[in-house]
């Protein structure tokens, strides 16, 4: 997939850490490693993160609201955050996605946000409203431009139709599910999409929750962790065998088995994994995929080991 979207670090710093797994001071290092590193490209949502206890929702936002207000920063990176699915604001009605909108610039602290993206579908709204809806919040200036995600591959195109031919802003972006372990729904689907509309693609649970960083080797490395919810239903033998292999990879190149598994995205044309870290340690790694160049051999040996997930 081809597209002149995003510049620079093909990364996109994950959001959904801010506010949940790390403080201020934390998410602070932690961007603050990202863009002195080259990174432009910071993903968050509206919603989160209101599955923590105590929060409900837009502390991720604030976090990174605080960060532009301390750095001065805004000019140096690139916004994407997401509609539908705050506790306040479900769905994708017109006042309810600018009602959201609004309350999330306040948090961000900016005028407007440079990618927001349908968060899930709303099948109360037809590819019609869908695309009147966003394509006026393009045309107020407050949206730079339009994303969809977790919509079916059949309703984004409508979408992209229906904005064609009102001559609205068309959707430029996608944010499917991908990973070695999730490889299904973007192979089977999502890809054709983005290469008949020459969407940017930004991949999200791009290390299946953590999986395929490597620390998780058995059932019983991830009982007990901040991320056990997300990770539980990951936990199969082909996932282990599958990290197994990442990590044979990775040991013939020297780096981490995150360092491989984003590679291994930008190998298939994701135009930029979308991935989290809790400190700039973390960190490196994730920056590291864009300076990786896997070979034919290391991918065809990714290939065969993902195989039950593709």
């Amino acid at each position: 997939m081809t597209n002149t979207l995003h510049d620079g670090l093909p990364l996109a710093l994950g959001g959904n850490t801010f506010g949940w797994t790390t403080d201020d001071d934390q998410s602070f290092a932690v961007l603050d490693a990202f863009v002195d590193a080259g990174g432009t490209h910071i993903d968050t949502a509206d919603v989160y993160s209101a599955w923590a206890e105590g929060n409900s929702g837009g502390e991720s936002e604030s976090v990174i609201g605080r960060w532009l207000q301390r750095t001065g920063r805004r000019d140096d990176v690139f916004l994407a955050t997401k509609v539908g699915s705050h506790p306040k604001h479900q769905g994708l009605a017109a006042d309810n996605v600018r009602a959201a909108l609004q309350e999330s610039l306040q948090r961000l602290g900016t005028d407007h946000v440079d990618l927001y993206y349908a968060h899930y579908d709303d099948e109360s709204q037809s590819p019609d409203e869908l695309a009147a809806t966003f394509g006026g919040l393009v045309k107020d200036g407050l949206v730079r431009n339009i994303g969809l995600s977790n919509l079916s591959p059949e309703r984004e195109q409508a979408w992209i139709d229906a904005a064609t031919s009102a001559g609205v802003a068309v959707p430029v972006a996608i944010q499917p599910q991908y990973s070695l372990a999730h490889r299904a729904d973007f192979e089977g689907g999502y890809r054709a999409i983005a290469e008949a509309n020459g969407l940017a693609v930004f991949s999200y649970f791009s290390l299946a929750s953590g999986l395929l960083t490597g620390k998780y080797r058995s059932k019983e490395d991830i009982a007990g962790t901040a991320r056990a919810s997300f990770l539980e239903a990951s936990a199969t033998d082909d996932a282990f065998a599958l990290v197994t292999t990442l990590t044979e990879v990775a040991g013939r190149h020297d780096v981490e088995p995150a360092t491989v598994a984003l590679a291994w995205l930008l190998a298939k044309g994701v135009t930029a994994p979308i991935a989290s870290a809790r400190t700039p340690e973390q960190l490196a790694p994730l920056v590291a995929s864009s300076e990786l160049t896997l070979t034919a051999g290391d991918i065809a040996d990714l290939d065969r080991a993902s195989q039950p997930f593709a």
